[in-house]
């Protein structure tokens, strides 16, 4: 019988928006929230991308959230609910390995709904 994978321990999960400010927002209100640990939020960066059949470039700020498995599913609703986007990107990347302690805090300030 062939093993299953082991769940990750953690999750990097990451959106983007069109300013700072909403960046900022969005970081902060699901750390509030209890739904990630912490968000980093990056520089400005270029997006070029396809949106009703016209290819749109614009720029972005990037937000990585840190957070649980039982975590993702009330922070995709909350990203989802605060995003101003009609189609959000929220990508969730597995964490294949973090530190022991980092992890433990991870899980020790998030709140599972």
């Amino acid at each position: 019988m062939e093993q299953q994978p082991a769940a990750p321990e953690l999750l990097a999960v990451l959106t983007t928006t069109d300013s700072a400010d909403k960046a900022h927002e969005l970081a902060h209100g699901a750390v509030e929230a209890g739904l990630a640990a912490c968000a980093q939020v990056s520089a400005p960066m270029t997006s070029v991308y396809r949106w009703r059949n016209a290819v749109e470039r614009a720029e972005e700020w990037q937000v990585v959230f840190k957070t649980t498995p039982a975590c993702y599913e009330a922070l995709e609703a909350h990203l989802t609910a605060a995003h101003d986007y009609d189609t959000p990107e929220i990508i969730a990347f597995p964490t294949v390995r973090a530190g022991a302690a980092y992890a433990a805090w991870v899980r020790a300030e998030t709140t599972t709904p």
